[in-house]
């Protein structure tokens, strides 16, 4: 159990890791959007690059951001039913929650692949004159954003289930 209880907080670590990332990610959106306002509003001129470039900065915080979300206890949760069980059934719960999340977070992947896939057999680019041309890498943080809040789920998994087993 000790293996397991080392790999969950190795998970964790590595989330951490992605969401402070992430988080500098945002600040950079934040001076993108607020550029982008001043240019067209201040200057009346835009860059079509820049805009996208808005979408390219939001897609990893919230394929990343998901997973820091979840380490941290930020997702939403049923309360009102969850605050009326005892502490094994709020592990067993927590468990199963972890299971299915980590399912879904499969099923994506796997839809997901094929997707990033032809994306990236085709060189994908943006339809927009003056775009920001790879677009398969922006594609290809849906698997990767998927996969890490699989790892997370894992970690979660693996901690309630030791928290179970304590509170027999």
């Amino acid at each position: 159990m000790a293996t397991a209880e080392k790999l969950a907080g190795n998970i964790d670590r590595f989330v951490d890791v992605v969401g402070r990332i992430t988080a500098w990610s945002s600040f950079a959106l934040a001076l993108v959007m607020g550029g982008n306002v001043l240019l067209r509003y201040g200057f009346h001129t835009g860059s079509v690059w820049s805009q996208e470039l808005e979408w390219h900065l939001m897609s990893p915080i919230c394929l990343f951001g998901m997973s820091y979300a979840l380490r941290h206890g930020e997702h939403v949760r049923v309360d009102v039913v969850f605050a009326t069980l005892s502490q094994r059934n709020k592990y067993l719960i927590e468990i199963v929650s972890a299971v299915l999340g980590m399912a879904i977070c499969l099923i994506v992947i796997k839809l997901s692949y094929a997707y990033v896939l032809q994306s990236w057999s085709i060189g994908e680019g943006t339809a927009n004159p003056g775009g920001i041309p790879a677009r398969y890498l922006l594609k290809s943080l849906i698997p990767i954003g998927f996969a890490i809040l699989f790892l997370q789920y894992l970690a979660q998994a693996i901690q309630f289930f030791l928290a179970w087993r304590k509170a027999s």
